[in-house]
């Protein structure tokens, strides 16, 4: 927004484009070496302005603001003035345009000039339920030239999406997670090859998923409208880019597919490009051939290209113009120059095979390089102070209400402002020379391994760099493995342990997420002899590390066969090309070092390409690279990483670095890429010293066992005392439990693993009626009997009429807590409660047969009565003998011939006996029994008292 210091509004009249009215000490100035300006005279539609506003100290902070001008009508000017200021109703502000696009099988909806209309570019996509909002700014003044461009992708999955917060202490969306992370990347890989060089203004892409239905995924989504803003906005890329998934259902290829079909699909591939080319590739599968990953990158280089087209309509509709002005590019005499004073020299030092040597020979031969042109008097030694003096001059005038105007021109105002003269500008600077001998040297690089069939060192197109592996390297770790390849080495070491080492990712979905594998990748500077800072993972270093976990995840065995957490660490020890393969390699070796089954060995390799092979004296026939260099990634034209078996692929990757290739050279690379495959591992398997195959004896042991599931929590216990008691009492380091009853026991050595799982054993066991327990202690005494443990933590009541075969009057009188008894189950009662009884198990007592008048009871068979006639027990499921006067059964009753619990058999008085003793009077039925009385009575007497 343009302020006028003083507070008095003005309303001033452009005669020109390029005249401003500022009052007080606010001044204008446009530079004339601005391209902006200089294209201005062409009836450009941009015109850079910059503001400069004194402050105390002399000094000034410089602002730019940039207006959409037509020359044709000046009104149209100060329309766009007030736009960018918060206006209402300008040409500055896009007006609000809604479409529908294919999106694979379905459409989606793009919406953009609804929200975000001060951005260069912003665009709502809507996919079911699932939107993404993503906006495009870029900086008013260019930053310094670079070799690549400044491009800042940032995308970020707010939980309120999903209607809900953070899981975590904080409740703010933070640190960027490395889910978002891997989606960032997929957004800037395929847009950086469709930037032209030369276009210096630092780029911001800031993507937010507002809504997320658990349905549509949002990251084909957010690739799709990052491509669909940078195309609708000034951006001077190429070419409109957008991004889909391709699933396998069967044999059916899905384009962005469900997350529920994703589920059942055997590949994940993510395909992003233009209408005419492939830019990006990344997927996952299990073991899928290359022919049929093929018609995969077929099928979704389609469904881009139906994308693309929409889109590309959606532009001329309503897209911005490009700031192609903004692109500044080395004067093309410089190359000539450069490759005069190096070329001799260039192709000496680029046949150096090590890679240090060979960078500090290129090192000192830009230098020499610089310093020659220097001399010459082709580039500036001293600081171009110039135009900030006449800046500062022109900042400490106090006239109020003074014109600007551009050099050699004259306004109709009575202020006039002669040009000021500028010094002479050398024809190249150091930044340039730096940029063309980089391009120089890429350059004869290629011409090299085109012309003479030869790379740096010494190898054929196909051929690999020398392999050594070795196992076992570090002694205390669980598996450990370095895999050299060249120049390229990675220290890979696997870890495992229980679920509580288990990752937890905190999603969208809200699904309680762990994962049992995770591999992590470090690039250290001193890997390529530098010096850098130490911090949090990189980007690059979460990709990598995650292509690496995804390549070797299918060969991993279930969680039900190896019920280990498995963690890798891949640390890269010296990089000079395809580290993340390397890990790969290693990887497969360090889990088979630390006795993890897999499935079958992997390996990985990284593949190249000089797409125009003609420039350099070729047929014009891509040259495809196996196993390139680091210096070959960056001066070649593709880097395509592929993992898999001799057969299969599980993980790939790739990235361009030219406008796009198409699907028969593709298919070349995958092919090579096969054969390479099979050489790397046939090396590794000459590994000194091979892998253990068994686990460590410093591994954790796990234990899984089965339990019922509503025992589940008889194991955890109130509050988890019972699972705590446990691991303090074993020594074991965790019992996991879960819902479906699973018991996971992890311990340091056997004993401790045995006694936890007996403990686990006898607390979840399912007792049997009849069931027989030896040596058990008895825990506890109470008044109706005793409390005896028949297994740790596993207690049943022994009532006291099961104690023994005598009458008891009280169990303290014949046991004590800590005695031990056999006892048999005789019950188990709707809530789980045991009843023992030791009188079963003890020898059945003789009956005297002589005497037909009295005949012995025990305690089981017999009832006691009290003068009330109430029995003393009401829960002692007994078959009780009470013989009324006037039942004339009585006799009958007595007479039972075994009694099924106890198996004591029972004799009823002789048939020779009279009716008197036949129909008992009830007093004298029973005996009645003093409390005090230690021995049981249960004889039946006649009236003779016998």
């Amino acid at each position: 927004m343009l302020v006028n210091p003083s507070g008095v509004q003005s309303t001033p009249c452009y005669s020109h484009p390029s005249h401003f009215t500022f009052s007080n000490r606010c001044k204008l100035f446009l530079s004339p070496s601005c391209p902006r300006f200089l294209s201005s005279k062409k009836s450009s539609k941009f015109c850079s302005v910059s503001l400069l506003l004194s402050r105390n100290g002399g000094g000034g902070n410089r602002f730019s603001v940039r207006a959409l001008l037509e020359p044709e009508v000046s009104e149209s000017i100060a329309a766009a003035a007030d736009g960018a200021g918060g206006g209402d109703g300008g040409s500055g502000i896009l007006q609000p345009v809604s479409v529908k696009i294919p999106f694979g099988d379905r459409e989606i909806l793009v919406e953009t000039g609804h929200i975000g209309r001060q951005a260069s570019g912003s665009v709502m996509a809507t996919d079911g339920e699932t939107i993404v909002y993503t906006s495009v700014c870029l900086s008013d003044v260019p930053s310094e030239p670079s070799d690549f461009f400044p491009l800042n992708v940032n995308y970020q999955e707010r939980f309120s999406a999903a209607g809900r917060t953070s899981g975590g202490f904080y409740k703010r969306e933070g640190r960027t997670k490395d889910h978002e992370v891997l989606i960032c990347r997929l957004i800037d890989r395929p847009l950086r090859p469709t930037m032209p060089k030369g276009f210096y203004h630092e780029t911001q892409l800031l993507s937010w998923v507002l809504s997320y239905d658990g349905l549509h995924s949002p990251d084909a989504l957010a690739v799709t409208a990052a491509g669909l803003a940078v195309a609708l906005s000034e951006v001077p890329n190429s070419k409109a880019i957008a991004g889909v998934r391709v699933g396998l259902l069967g044999d059916r290829f899905v384009v962005n597919p469900t997350t529920k079909e994703m589920e059942d699909s055997t590949l994940d591939l993510f395909l992003a490009g233009t209408d005419s080319a492939i830019l990006m590739v990344e997927g996952y599968c299990d073991f899928l051939p290359e022919e049929k990953l093929l018609e995969a990158v077929q099928v979704g280089q389609d469904a881009v290209r139906a994308i693309c087209t929409a889109v590309d309509a959606l532009v001329k509709k309503c897209g911005k113009p490009k700031m192609l002005d903004a692109i500044k590019l080395p004067p093309p005499g410089l190359y000539r120059r450069v490759e005069k004073i190096a070329g001799d020299e260039l192709h000496k030092v680029l046949q150096i095979r090590s890679k240090i040597p060979r960078r500090k020979a290129i090192s000192l031969l830009e230098e020499n390089v610089i310093n020659i042109l220097t001399e010459k008097g082709y580039i500036s030694t001293e600081d171009n102070s110039g135009t900030a003096e006449t800046i500062q001059d022109w900042l400490e005038e106090e006239d109020e209400d003074e014109e600007i105007v551009v050099d050699g021109e004259v306004d109709e105002g009575d202020v006039h402002i002669k040009p000021v003269s500028r010094k002479s500008t050398p024809l190249f600077t150091e930044v340039d020379v730096k940029l063309v001998f980089k391009e120089v040297t890429s350059k004869f690089l290629r011409r090299r391994i085109v012309e003479g069939g030869k790379r740096s060192d010494g190898r054929s197109p196909e051929g690999i760099r020398s392999i050594t592996s070795r196992c076992g390297l570090l002694p205390r770790a669980h598996g450990s493995a370095l895999f050299t390849r060249g120049e390229t080495q990675s220290l890979v070491v696997v870890t495992l342990g229980d679920r509580q080492m288990a990752q937890k990712v905190d999603n969208l979905a809200n699904v309680e997420e762990f994962k049992r594998f995770y591999l992590q990748y470090s690039f250290p500077p001193s890997c390529v002899g530098e010096v850098g800072r130490m911090g949090a993972p990189s980007r690059r270093e979460i990709g990598h590390g995650t292509l690496a976990e995804r390549a070797l995840e299918p060969i991993l065995p279930s969680e039900d066969e190896f019920p280990y957490t498995i963690r890798v660490e891949s640390t890269i020890t010296e990089s000079n090309g395809s580290s993340s393969m390397a890990s790969v390699c290693g990887g497969c070796l360090a889990l088979q070092d630390a006795g993890v089954p897999l499935k079958c060995s992997i390996a990985g390799i990284a593949m190249g390409m000089v797409l125009d092979t003609k420039e350099f004296g070729g047929d014009g026939a891509p040259l495809i690279l196996s196993d390139i260099t680091g210096s070959e990634d960056a001066s070649g034209d593709m880097d395509l990483k592929v993992a898999g078996t001799e057969d299969g692929i599980t993980a790939f990757q790739m990235d361009i670095k030219v406008g796009g290739i198409t699907l028969p050279v593709m298919k070349e690379a995958l092919l090579q890429a096969r054969d390479g495959r099979r050489r790397v591992l046939g090396e590794m398997l000459k590994c000194s010293p091979p892998p253990a195959k068994s686990l460590s004896k410093y591994a954790p042991l796990i234990h899984i066992m089965k339990v019922a599931p509503d025992k589940v929590n008889i194991i955890i216990g109130s509050g988890g005392k019972k699972v705590k008691s446990i691991i303090e009492e074993t020594g074991v380091e965790a019992i996991d439990t879960q819902d479906d009853g699973i018991v996971k026991i992890t311990a340091k050595d056997l004993s401790s693993l045995e006694k936890s799982k007996s403990i686990i054993s006898n607390l979840t066991m399912v007792p049997t009626v009849g069931d027989i327990y030896r040596n058990c202690e008895i825990k506890s005494i109470a008044p109706y009997g005793v409390f005896v443990e028949i297994a740790p933590g596993r207690e049943g009541l022994c009532h006291i009429s099961e104690l023994t075969s005598d009458w008891l009057a009280k169990a303290e009188d014949a046991f004590k807590v800590g005695d031990r008894v056999d006892v048999k189950l005789i019950e188990v009662n709707d809530k789980g409660q045991l009843r023992l009884s030791r009188r079963a198990l003890l020898p059945v007592p003789e009956t005297n047969s002589e005497d037909p008048s009295s005949e012995q009871l025990t305690g089981h068979q017999a009832k006691v009565i009290t003068d009330s006639g109430k029995a003393s027990d009401k829960s002692t499921p007994k078959k009780y003998v009470n013989v009324p006067k006037s039942d004339a059964l009585a006799q009958e009753k007595l007479e039972q011939p075994k009694d099924k619990s106890s198996g004591t058999k029972i004799s009823s008085s002789s048939k020779s006996s009279s009716a008197e003793n036949t129909l008992l009077p009830r007093k004298k039925v029973f005996k009645r029994i003093k409390k005090s009385t230690s021995k049981a009575v249960t004889g039946v007497s006649g009236k003779d008292g016998e």
